[in-house]
């Protein structure tokens, strides 16, 4: 008997053979009764040996390689956080839309209300500003000192 046979199974190996499951009845290659026999006993499994049986009469699935490395020139080392304009939408649009609804609802509430209340909004506009403002501050200072 095979040795590999008799260690105990990851989730993650079990997450792999659902996959390959649910690829196989996109595919109309299981029924969806099938389907949901085998991805039960895929979980139920508890070593490799269990886990062969469920997808033995599947085609394997392909695998992917790794991906290439990506050129030097397109790497940036900055925190995913801070990714450049347009990269997901920029970061100054976003304070400057949850600005602007902020101050339309308390706007909207000062008129309601026929009073001028607290501008409250500036506490949601005024730190989320000065951290860009310091952000764009320090990308320009390091900016400079690397062109010198």
């Amino acid at each position: 008997m095979d040795e590999r046979a008799q260690v105990r199974a990851a989730d993650a190996d079990r997450e792999r053979v659902a996959e390959q499951l649910r690829q196989a009845h996109d595919d109309g290659r299981l029924t969806l009764a099938e389907f949901d026999e085998r991805v039960a006993a895929a979980w139920a499994a508890r070593t490799y040996g269990e886990l062969v049986p469920v997808t033995a009469d599947l085609p394997p699935v392909p695998t992917v390689g790794p991906r290439p490395a990506e050129p030097a020139s397109r790497r940036t080392h900055h925190h995913p956080a801070w990714s450049p304009p347009g990269a997901h939408g920029s970061p100054i649009r976003a304070w400057a839309a949850a600005s602007a609804i902020n101050l339309v609802i308390w706007a909207v509430i000062s008129i309601a209300t026929l009073s001028l209340i607290y501008p409250w909004w500036i506490w949601v506009a005024g730190p989320w500003g000065v951290m860009l403002l310091a952000r764009r501050v320090s990308e320009r200072r390091s900016v400079a000192v690397g062109a010198r």
